[in-house]
């Protein structure tokens, strides 16, 4: 340098504005909260609830993790690692089943502002009804205390196995009080080995407790009339209820008695006939417990929904029931299965072998 022009001629860089944080780029999900999310879906076009591995298999948490990445509500990078937002979900579903009030839990932005905007970035047939700060261990798996399915099948299965099955049976004065009195006999802790795959008599992981199994008033749609089945359990293995439904049937049409329940909780191997698996929903994920410890206290919301109903309501009548209806008159499932599989189950019981352990029993 010659001289002071020179000098002035050099341009002088401003400082950079570090912040409070330095020269660190600003990191959003810093203000990530545990938070329980409550979504209704249905299940028609996925292949369940949980993710499966594969690039293929669409599922509703693939869904989710995508618009909660794409609305910003979770850092982009636990999209595809959803363990780095502690994402748990309170139930698993099978193929085809849909949800009215499913629940999860996972650290994200805990602003309930972020659901219409998480909502844009979802398709029709899953709909992220709330978002509730939780407590920071919660866990929306291991906290529930309940879980309430519904089943929703014609009423024509429930008519008389020695009858021609036809869609314009309709319920008699008794029917459902019958159907009741058989259902109310599930009602209590038992050994529902029977009832799934992979399980042998009285392993204590087979044992579930059941709160409530209880059919509705009936009801006539397109031409048919219907009925709703409601279960209650502090939880469900696979397809448990689907066989549950399945036995009631056969009991209540005349195929087995009440001996062939009571004998499926014992040490005998029985094929118990799985019902069609369209007719099933999962309802109501219960926290009464969590609840009663966190929100009777003053520390956080409850989770109850009570607010969503309206909403809830009115996405399992366009999505979910309506479907489901159009899609029995459509491909007769349930007529079918009664005609078909249901006459093949002689309900003989036969001892259990450890090499039957990992079969799966007749449909």
């Amino acid at each position: 340098m010659d001289g002071l022009d020179d000098l002035n001629s050099i341009d002088v860089m401003d400082k950079p504005d570090r912040g409070a944080e330095g020269d660190r780029p600003v990191y959003p999900w810093k203000r990530a909260k545990k938070v329980a999310a409550m979504l209704s879906f249905s299940g028609k076009n996925y292949h369940g609830m949980q993710r499966n591995p594969g690039d293929n298999i669409h599922t509703i948490e693939d869904e989710l993790m995508s618009a909660l990445s794409k609305s910003g509500a979770i850092d982009p990078e636990w999209e595809k690692v959803p363990q780095k937002a502690f994402f748990s979900r309170a139930s698993r579903t099978d193929k085809g089943v849909s949800a009215a009030r499913m629940t999860v839990s996972l650290k994200m932005l805990p602003d309930k502002s972020l659901v219409e905007e998480i909502n844009s970035f979802l398709p029709t047939d899953i709909r992220l009804q709330a978002l509730v700060r939780a407590t920071g261990n919660f866990n929306c798996q291991t906290h529930a205390d309940g879980r309430t399915y519904l089943y929703l099948l014609p009423t024509f299965a429930f008519s008389p196995c020695e009858e021609v099955v036809t869609e314009g049976w309709r319920c008699g004065p008794d029917t459902i009080m019958c159907v009741n009195k058989v259902l109310k006999e599930f009602v209590g802790s038992h050994f529902y080995h029977n009832f799934t795959s992979g399980k042998l008599p009285m392993e204590p992981s087979s044992r579930r407790f059941i709160q409530e199994f209880e059919a509705g008033k009936p009801f006539e749609r397109e031409g048919v009339e219907w009925c709703v089945i409601r279960v209650t359990g502090q939880s469900f293995m696979l397809h448990q209820i689907r066989k549950m439904i399945g036995l009631g049937v056969a009991i209540v049409r005349g195929h087995t008695g009440l001996h062939t329940l009571q004998a499926a909780w014992d040490k005998y191997r029985i094929d118990i006939p799985k019902a069609p698996g369209l007719g099933l929903m999962l309802d109501t994920i219960h926290y009464d417990r969590y609840n009663k410890r966190y929100w009777e206290e003053g520390q956080h919301d409850k989770l109850d929904w009570a607010e969503q109903e309206v909403e809830v309501e009115k996405f399992k009548e366009e999505f979910i029931f309506s479907d489901m209806v159009r899609t029995e008159l459509e491909e007769k499932s349930m007529l079918n299965w009664m005609l078909e599989v249901l006459p093949m189950h002689t309900f003989t019981q036969k001892p259990f072998n450890n090499d039957e352990k990992d079969k799966e029993p007749l449909d």
